[in-house]
């Protein structure tokens, strides 16, 4: 301890003084010593001397000994009670500059001393980014991507920053997905694969960074990774196949994004990933692939593509897991497809294995989850669907009887989603239908719906429209007629809500062959 108070003695007299260069560098390294031998007692001598604002000169204005200065301040930094001198003594900006620098070692050093002073204090991080040290960063991590430890300390550096918009915002200016994408595909372990992830985690909150790790090529790279790791049991493997599956998930928030994913053939990857692991595989990747392939289905551009690419046969293909969670979540996507898209829905109600097990899955007593889809699926394929081809297939499934069953769900979407579809099949071919319709008392269960106080407005509304329909068969208008429907619609005409006042009306026209207004 008497050496180190000579040493500093020493700094502060002459530490600025360019002639005596090995005297600074031998107190330097003396500094070092200390430090090793006694952490405490030096930190507590190193406070009481000034040693901050010396330390800054020779940063400043002495090359020759600013790498071992910046070595020392890294050390120093380490102790949480050090930072506050260090800020107070400017150490930060003397420091930024010599991120500039091409002398690996100084990088090394100031890069970890600005790291440690600056780590959880989010004004001097702001104070970074405002100054600069995103292109730094960047440039160290592209010029010097084979250099583990200052890739190490350039990561730890961007994952401190990587939370705050300003850092993302100047991230999407640079090529650091690049270099990112670079540095996951060559990562090799765990500690290194963790760090990636955190700061793509954080950078995948932003659109136009979101964009740029798919252009270049981020999915691969963690499909690749996802299948290496496939079957591992060990903590840190499923961590690592935990955090690529929550980042494909995020890189698909956005409808921009998603259709940016398919262009570049994201979804065939996702499928390939799920082939492999759909029987027993990951559960976590099965559900980020599922979550991401249902998402890719949102944007009604992608359905096109997606259509015109196979993907709805190869998702009927995955549907032989008998997964429940799977099933749910492949049943949800190909509802997606469906959706506004009458080819989607002409080529999935014209598979009769698929419908067969849509019917059979309609039915299942443990999983409401997929009963439930199976349903709106079911309904959605006769909703989207123009063809009379579609309507037979559903017929002769026995699928008509399950839908007639929906409009009687405790949901009232589930409801309207069945009487719309009834409705759309009825106009498309109701000679088909009559017989299931009659077989499962369709006339009766509407007059249930209409004369129930609980019944919503709208499930009110899309029934009347239904029976419309009802009413061009001989058979079907006998049975309403016979069911008395025609005073609950006269009941209906006095109804609080205008649009069923409305639809009573005109339901009561074509009822008594009148032409509806």
């Amino acid at each position: 301890m008497e050496t180190l108070s000579q040493h500093l003695e020493y700094l502060g007299l002459c530490g600025d003084d360019t002639e005596a260069e090995d005297q600074i560098l031998e107190s330097l390294n003396g500094i070092l010593l200390a430090l090793t031998e006694d952490k405490q007692r030096s930190f507590s001598l190193l406070r009481e001397s000034g040693i901050f604002l010396t330390l800054a000169k020779i940063l400043k204005g002495n090359p020759r000994c600013a790498v071992k200065a910046a070595q020392v301040l890294s050390e120093i930094a380490r102790n949480d009670e050090m930072k506050k001198p260090c800020i107070e003594a400017d150490l930060v900006l003397t420091l930024i500059p010599l991120l500039e620098s091409t002398d690996q070692e100084m990088l090394l050093h100031a890069g970890r001393a600005i790291g440690r002073i600056c780590y959880d204090n989010r004004d001097l991080q702001e104070e970074l980014v405002k100054v600069g040290v995103i292109s730094s960063l960047v440039r160290i991590l592209t010029d010097y991507a084979e250099s583990e430890p200052l890739v190490h300390v350039d990561l730890l550096a961007l994952c401190n920053l990587a939370d705050l918009d300003t850092a993302k915002e100047a991230l999407s200016k640079t090529k650091v997905a690049e270099q990112l994408v670079k540095q996951l595909r060559r990562a090799e372990n765990h500690e290194r694969l963790e760090i990636i992830f955190e700061v793509l985690q954080a950078l995948a909150e932003n659109d136009a960074l979101k964009v740029q790790l798919v252009e270049a090529g981020v999915q691969e790279v963690l499909s690749d990774i996802l299948l290496r790791l496939q079957g591992n049991s060990q903590a840190e493997d499923t961590c690592i196949v935990k955090a690529a599956s929550d980042l494909i998930v995020s890189l698909l928030l956005g409808d921009g994004n998603c259709i940016r994913m398919v262009q570049v053939g994201v979804i065939h990857q996702l499928l390939d990933l799920l082939e492999k692991h759909v029987e027993s595989g990951d559960v976590s990747v099965q559900h980020a692939a599922l979550s991401a392939l249902r998402n890719l289905a949102i944007p009604v551009v992608n359905k096109v593509q997606m259509l015109e690419e196979g993907v709805a046969e190869r998702i009927q293909a995955l549907l032989r897991s008998e997964m429940p969670p799977v099933q749910f979540k492949l049943l949800g996507t190909l509802r997606m497809l469906a959706d506004g898209q009458a080819d989607a829905a002409e080529i999935l109600g014209q598979d009769p294995m698929l419908l067969n097990r849509l019917v059979q899955w309609c039915d299942v007593k443990d999983h409401a989850g997929v009963r439930g889809e199976a349903n709106r699926l079911l309904a959605s394929i006769l909703r989207h669907n123009r063809s009379q081809e579609v309507v037979k297939a559903v017929q002769e499934a026995q699928g008509v009887k399950l839908l007639v069953s929906m409009t009687t769900s405790e949901h009232a979407a589930l409801q309207n989603e069945a009487l719309n579809a009834l409705a759309i099949a009825s106009a498309i071919d109701l000679d088909t239908l009559e017989a299931s319709f009659k077989e499962s008392q369709l006339v009766q269960s509407l007059h249930r719906l209409l004369q129930d106080d609980n019944t919503t407005p709208e499930v009110k509304y899309n029934s009347m429209g239904l029976l419309c329909s009802l009413l061009n068969s001989g058979d079907l208008r006998q049975e309403i007629e016979e069911d008395k429907i025609k005073e609950t619609l006269e009941q209906l005409c006095s109804h609080s809500n205008a649009n069923v006042v409305k639809e009573a009306a005109a339901t009561l026209q074509v009822l008594k062959g009148e032409p509806p207004h």
